[in-house]
């Protein structure tokens, strides 16, 4: 009994210890994540990424709000979406229109154009001179 006891203990503890190190608290691997333009996202779909660029238009809608980056729609190479359940976690959307941004998700196609899905505060970025808006952290 006492060796099944200890057998489950060291299998347990190294089952736990091989999943803390393949993944953080987001479930994602742990490796920082790779960086990428908005235009380059097409060519990366189902793949975990950051897409950088300047938010051209926020488009608030009664279902979601479509940031659209790089050049307005229906020109924008890449769109990140907050659907209306995630909204009040994010503050005023529309104060991140000029801001250059770094998204982290899962790029998926959506109309044949590149897409994540924005359910988290900690998968949007400000980075540069851009001020805080809503919850959103700035590098």
């Amino acid at each position: 009994m006492r060796k099944s006891a200890s057998a489950l203990v060291i299998s347990f503890a190294l089952a736990f210890s091989a999943y803390s190190q393949g993944t953080n608290s987001a479930g994602t691997n742990s490796e920082p994540a790779k960086k990428i333009g908005a235009a380059e996202a097409v060519n990366h779909y189902n793949e975990t990424l950051v897409v950088t660029g300047t938010i051209a238009q926020v488009n608030v809608r009664p279902s979601a709000v479509i940031l659209n980056f790089d050049k307005p729609s229906p020109d924008s190479p890449f769109s990140a979406v907050v659907f209306a359940r995630a909204t009040n976690r994010f503050g005023d959307l529309s104060k991140l229109q000029g801001k250059q941004v770094e998204i982290k998700g899962l790029i998926k196609p959506y109309r044949n154009k590149p897409e994540i899905i924005l359910d988290n505060t900690n998968q949007l970025v400000i980075v540069g001179n851009g001020a805080e808006a809503g919850g959103v952290e700035k590098k």
